[in-house]
């Protein structure tokens, strides 16, 4: 039997973007509220019948998330453009050597209504 966990977590930062709409207010520094999850998959351990440790995942969590909570994301190493599409691939690269279940990161600003996942290439071949 297959199953899957996820587990979310928030942070807020500020980024600016550049884009040609709202290519002024885009270009200003601005600040979200990020929701993110990761969803992790696989047959239960025989031995602890977990997929996953959740403790060791909350901890891999906690590290990625205290690079991005209350930061400027555009001076983060490693991240890019901070785009919904870069944080989903961010956070996955992060996690994926520690968690080699992790199928796909979810990004959401709620307030704008504004959502991305990130499915591994495994994911989607399959």
């Amino acid at each position: 039997m297959i199953y899957e966990l996820s587990q979310r977590f928030y942070f807020e930062a500020a980024h600016s973007l550049e884009r040609e709409i709202d290519a002024e207010g885009s270009r200003r520094i601005h600040g979200h509220t990020y929701h993110a999850q990761v969803f992790v998959r696989g047959l239960p351990d025989p031995r602890t019948n977990m997929i996953v440790d959740l403790g060791r995942l909350n901890q891999m969590i906690v590290s990625v998330r205290d690079q991005l909570d209350h930061r400027f994301l555009d001076e983060v190493s490693g991240l890019g453009v901070p785009t919904l599409e870069n944080l989903c691939v961010f956070i996955y690269n992060k996690l994926r050597p520690a968690i080699p279940q992790l199928i796909r990161v979810a990004i959401e600003r709620p307030a704008s209504g504004d959502r991305c996942d990130y499915i591994a290439a495994t994911e989607v071949a399959a």
